[in-house]
């Protein structure tokens, strides 16, 4: 096996780490705000790019129609998420977060952010800024494989 191939082979596995470690810490902690892992990135989606339709939420969370549809009826139950008019089309509707669904995002990202703080803490700058570039660079790589 070549260099770039044993790289590539170590770069699969410490993303692979990474990604099942970040995933699943929160199944506790995220569970006592009483949504689960992806209805918080659902509310992280609306929060990023506003009111949108069940469709296009689907589209940016990766998931199919009925699973993002299940995920948005537990979160008009619980009044984090509410259907508006599409100001484009008066036939459709649109999801947006209600303002106790800004407030519990809010509040989850600022826990989340405070854990990444306590990873990050004591590492070189110039360490962290490497793994944000990298990270950012995969990212970009992995969404235009996608096609997005």
């Amino acid at each position: 096996m070549d260099s770039s191939s044993q790289q590539a082979e170590a770069l699969y596995e410490a993303v692979n780490q990474l990604i099942r470690v970040h995933q699943f810490r929160d199944r506790e902690s995220i569970c006592h705000h009483n949504v689960s892992v992806a209805q918080c990135y659902a509310l992280e989606t609306l929060v990023k790019h506003g009111p949108l339709r069940l469709q296009a939420l689907a589209d940016e969370m990766y998931l199919d129609k009925s699973t993002t549809s299940r995920m948005v009826d537990s979160l008009l139950r619980k009044q984090y998420v509410l259907k508006v008019l599409d100001p484009n089309d008066k036939r459709a509707v649109q999801l947006s977060l209600t303002p106790e669904g800004e407030a519990l995002y809010a509040t989850i990202r600022g826990e989340l952010v405070a854990e990444e703080a306590s990873l990050i803490e004591g590492l070189p700058p110039e360490v962290v800024e490497g793994a944000l570039t990298l990270l950012n660079k995969l990212t970009i790589a992995a969404r235009e494989r996608l096609g997005n």
